[in-house]
């Protein structure tokens, strides 16, 4: 933490002396009242001018604006979480009631995955160019004892060299017994191209941590269901347990930058690409007190264990990416590029386990090379992109993506996507070492195959998206214990073919003032064993006013928004793996979750004010986020984003 404020208040440092005068940045005359440091005055500046871009150059602008989109974007994730269902607790997990929310990449990852929504990856890392400083401030309340806060600054010294230093910082104790939740991320990024824009370099630097508290779960729905007032105090409701944690930790270097070969740009271009990513994570299981008594029997919630006491398990893991690349551009044609890489890891434990039923190794380790190619293509209204790969190592895999896009124009456009993928398992499938017994494993699992059709058309009537997907060789986590108190839990492979439909529609109705905003989203699963579960039916409506008042000093956003699912056999959470698994005993869903908000915009600050699920108390206590696990009671919680530019 020392290291990150020291690099926040240098480069603070920065921003401030050193903006170029280039960027429209003048000095106030001070001849007369004999100041030696003048301060710099700012100009206004269009919005075009802060610009927000991604690693694939899709770019955004600073916006200020308060649409329904900053309602739903206003969360700790700061994005839309529709298909989503958060845990009690902010900063805990998500369970996926949109299965068409997963991502697929060929490469094994980490695993852990349901610690990992607060992580952000290289896809959630964004890159400036402003013309001035600028500055956001995101601060929301939290359930009980903390807060939540997202801080950024970016600048550039030159038109050519932009920085942003940026923490979100969130703490919150919950209201049930050991549902803390402390998590801090730290990111860096800088952006520079040379005068004659031969070389261009994106790079960033994040530092995360990832700290909660895991209590397992309530004992008991009956009390938690009831009428009883003495139990609408949750933390007088029984967990299954008392002092568990996981975390979850992680640090990432990570470079992408080209070079144009010939000195100036044509109508032919050739360029040399290389990105490079160096990462390490690591996440921890600890457990103090192992044996639990309920109804006066003393029980482990996990099975057997080697311990009596202080249970820690703790995985390492370390990857090192390597992409290198000609790209050959022709303005006519597009662009052909050609490319190889290279991927190595290490995951692993401290110790060999020997076992009665075998050895246990301590550590999985492999190099991966593959080659590829990518065509690119823009022209009038159409934009494609066709990327090939294939592995050429002893671990293999293979990569189809194909995306179409055509711009009717500003209010209509459509999309086509086709993904053939065989991915490599990610790692705590293969391999896991933990102090339960039943926790210890090394696998030998087929590449999953994935194959994905997806249709997107935004229009000026309607947004909608259709998904078909096929699953092969299926991995996914399930319960081997039929007992209710006790989770076993361990990997397994489908062998028999997931067929995965969906349609999501999306319609805004505005009448004057008033407006209807609704996402609907239809699912439906072909599978001979309950192995995929989601629910048939997930939506979203809100109802809302706007207006301004105070000679439109102040826009004033209110309504209510209900959010819905049907029942289902929902995943549910163990944190030993920090993963969902498949359970198919018991079904939840078909409860209304209504929120009341008002919202204010005032210059560049947004103001939210939220009566969260303010129906619970008289819709009935039937609201879970997992089985065992509810979802949070009424609450009221405010907050702001505020812009600033310098």
């Amino acid at each position: 933490m020392k290291f990150y404020l020291f690099f926040a208040f240098f480069f603070l440092s920065i921003a401030v002396f050193a903006q170029d005068p280039s960027l429209g940045l003048t000095r106030r005359d001070t001849t007369k009242t004999g100041l030696t440091n003048p301060p710099l005055v700012a100009p206004k500046a269009k919005h075009e001018q802060y610009k927000i871009y991604t690693l694939e150059r899709d770019t955004t602008y600073v916006d200020t604006s308060l649409t329904i989109q900053s309602e739903y974007k206003y969360n700790y994730l700061r994005k839309d979480i529709f298909g989503l269902q958060q845990f009690s607790n902010e900063g805990q997990t998500y369970n996926k009631l949109f299965f068409g929310l997963n991502q697929y990449n060929p490469y094994p990852d980490f695993g852990f995955r349901s610690k990992q929504f607060g992580y952000l990856q290289l896809e959630d890392i964004k890159y400036y160019s402003v013309a001035t400083p600028l500055t956001e401030l995101y601060f929301k309340t939290v359930m009980e004892q903390g807060q939540s806060v997202d801080a950024l600054i970016s600048a550039n010294t030159s038109e050519r060299f932009n920085f942003s230093i940026a923490y979100r910082g969130l703490r919150s104790i919950g209201k049930y017994i050991n549902q803390l939740s402390s998590i801090g991320n730290f990111r860096f990024t800088t952006s520079y191209f040379t005068a004659d824009k031969r070389y261009f370099i994106n790079a960033h630097f994040t530092g995360q941590d990832i700290l909660n508290g895991e209590n397992g779960g309530i004992v008991s729905l009956d009390d938690f269901e009831s009428d009883d007032q003495d139990f609408k105090n949750r933390a007088r409701l029984q967990v299954f347990l008392d002092n568990a944690k996981s975390f979850l930790r992680g640090k990432r270097f990570f470079i992408d930058h080209n070079f144009r070969v010939n000195s100036k740009e044509s109508s032919n271009n050739l360029y040399i690409n290389h990105q490079f990513n160096l990462e390490n994570k690591f996440f921890e299981f600890n457990q103090v007190t192992i044996a639990k008594t309920i109804d006066n029997v003393l029980f482990n919630r996990f099975g057997n264990s080697y311990v009596v006491s202080n249970i820690n398990d703790q995985t390492r893991y370390q990857r090192l990416y390597n992409k290198l690349g000609a790209t050959y551009e022709n303005k006519t044609l597009g662009q052909f590029q050609f490319f190889v890489e290279d991927f190595k890891y290490v995951y692993k434990y401290d110790k060999v386990l020997i076992l009665e039923d075998g050895i246990i190794p301590n550590q999985l380790s492999e190099r991966i090379n593959a080659l590829g190619g990518q065509y690119q293509y823009q022209k009038n209204n159409w934009k494609g992109k066709f990327l090939l790969t294939k592995a050429i190592s002893n671990q293999t895999f293979s990569t189809i993506d194909a995306i179409v896009n055509y711009k009717l124009n500003d209010k209509n456009n459509f999309s086509f996507q086709y993904q053939n993928i065989s991915r490599i398992p990610n790692h705590n499938f293969i391999l896991h070492q933990s102090s339960y017994e039943n926790y210890n494993w090394k696998n030998n699992f087929d590449n999953e195959k994935i194959n994905k059709i997806e249709v997107i058309a935004n229009t000026q009537w309607l947004n909608a998206s259709a998904e078909f997907t096929t699953l092969n060789d299926y991995l996914y986590f399930s319960d081997d214990d039929a007992t209710y108190n006790v989770q076993l839990v361990s990997p397994k492979q489908y062998q028999n073919t997931i067929n995965y439909l969906s349609f999501k529609v999306s319609k805004e109705f505005k009448y004057k003032k008033f407006a209807l905003d609704n996402t609907i989203l239809y699912q439906n699963v072909s599978q001979e064993d309950n192995i995929l579960n989601v629910p048939q039916i997930v939506s979203r409506n809100t109802l809302y006013f706007t207006d301004y008042f105070f000679k439109k000093a102040l826009f004033l956003q209110t309504g209510v928004t209900l959010n819905y699912f049907t029942k289902y056999s929902m995943d549910d959470y163990n944190p030993v793996l920090g993963e969902f698994f498949t359970q198919n005993d018991t079904k939840q869903g078909n409860f209304p979750m209504l929120d009341f908000f008002v919202n204010a915009r005032i210059r560049q600050t947004r103001i939210f004010v939220k009566a969260e699920h303010f129906n619970s108390g008289f819709t009935g206590s039937n609201f879970y986020s997992a089985p065992n696990t509810p979802y949070r009671d009424f609450m009221v919680r405010f907050g702001l984003v505020w812009n600033f530019f310098q």
